[in-house]
């Protein structure tokens, strides 16, 4: 019997598998609910088709509502390779017919993954890399919402109290989002005074209580016009004010809970010895690599996939040309960006990096790039060989390379 490959192309609720064989002949189509018992059903279905041959099995997703069946595969010891659905996408276009339907998807998902030999194998997440990328994507959310609702409380504040919209950083400043909590307009600030709100921001624990206190009253002294809508705006102010302060709560709990589990990974401690990695930063690198380096192979190819490595892009005469990779991954880019900025600033060796890329007419982004990679560089080889970073004094920047 032929060697089969089995195409899955997966949803939510259901999924559609197509077998094919050496000749790209279907042996099987099938839709299949997305439970246990008929994923289980299907997979010994198909193992009974190949006759003891060995089977490769090809998905389009790897996580969300594959996960079940991905689990339920690499249980198995099957094998199971992932195909981006972007690459399905534009793969489709070279089959025959311009229709678009499931068992078509299926067919080129399990067609593909019997002719290219570049797809990466999956493997059953890291119990440690999956609670992080939960935990991650979570923090994600938070900090997306939060800045959702600071922007809405100052555009309200905006339309009925601009001198208060314009005294305080509500990014940074709990003091001003618990003045806002209980005073939000000219008239009530005024009333209150700034030696009586001094001492409700001080029983409050708020720092610079008096600072804040004497800012906010000048801003109430200088308008003494009430807008229409003014008892409604400043309701929906005190209410997102409220709302970010929970928000920074939360954000705060799921800090620790990231920052626990990272330091259960085995590769903690190293990740941390380099200079501008915490364990936020650290936790997003574990989470999208899944802490497994021999994954990638080589630094070469975790950089590809953190968009650090450019790709050439030449035609005819024209060569050398670079760029960016289309398809990367965004959040380890940020991890490498923001770690190298910080790099930039704390440790001498990659200050003399940053300097001297941009000695060499390079703007700051292009520098910070630079820096990321090298980074990378850095703690691929910190990781394979199981040290920890140690800062050096700068070396002879021409020997720098």
């Amino acid at each position: 019997m032929p060697e089969l490959w089995a195409g899955t192309d997966a949803g939510k609720a259901e999924h559609h598998c197509v077998v094919i064989d050496t000749d790209g002949k279907r042996r099987l189509s099938q839709r299949v609910a997305n439970y246990e018992t008929a994923l289980l059903k299907l997979i010994s279905d198909v193992l009974e088709l190949s006759h003891g041959e060995p089977v490769t099995w090809a998905i389009d997703l790897n996580a969300g509502g594959a996960a079940l069946m991905i689990a339920l595969l690499t249980d198995n010891g099957q094998q199971v390779l992932y195909i981006p659905g972007r690459t399905v996408h534009h793969a489709s276009g070279s089959y025959r017919g311009d229709g678009k339907t499931d068992a078509k998807d299926a067919y080129v998902i399990a067609d593909q993954a019997r002719m290219r030999r570049d797809l990466q194998t999956m493997r059953r997440g890291d119990d440690i890399a999956v609670d992080l990328r939960i935990l991650t994507s979570r923090r994600l959310d938070l900090a997306a919402d939060r800045t959702r609702a600071i922007n809405r409380l100052r555009a309200q504040m905006l339309e009925y109290f601009p001198a208060l919209e314009r005294a305080f950083d509500y990014k940074t400043s709990k003091a001003a989002l618990i003045l806002l909590t209980h005073y939000q307009t000219p008239e009530a600030l005024r009333r209150i005074g700034k030696n009586r709100l001094s001492t409700w921001l001080k029983n409050r624990k708020v720092r610079n209580y008096q600072l804040i206190a004497a800012t906010a009253v000048a801003a109430a002294e200088a308008q003494h016009t009430a807008v229409a809508g003014e008892k409604l705006a400043a309701a929906v102010v005190a209410k997102l004010a409220r709302e970010v302060m929970a928000l920074d709560e939360e954000i705060a709990e799921t800090d620790a809970l990231i920052e626990g589990r990272f330091r259960d990974h085995p590769h903690a401690e190293v990740i941390l010895s380099m200079l501008g990695i915490g364990p936020v930063l650290g936790a997003e690198f574990i989470a999208h690599t899944g802490g497994d380096m021999s994954v990638f192979g080589s630094s070469d190819r975790l950089a590809g996939v953190a968009g650090l490595a450019p790709v050439p892009k030449d035609s005819g005469r024209i060569s050398g040309n670079m760029r960016r990779p289309r398809r990367y991954c965004r959040r380890l880019l940020r991890v490498f960006y923001m770690s190298a900025m910080v790099a930039a600033r704390c440790c001498p060796t990659s200050k003399a990096f940053y300097d001297r890329k941009r000695a060499e007419g390079k703007g700051h982004r292009q520098a910070v790039i630079a820096l990321a990679r090298r980074c990378l560089n850095v703690l691929w080889a910190l990781i394979r060989d199981g040290r920890t970073f140690e800062v050096a004094a700068p070396p002879n920047p021409v020997a720098l390379g």
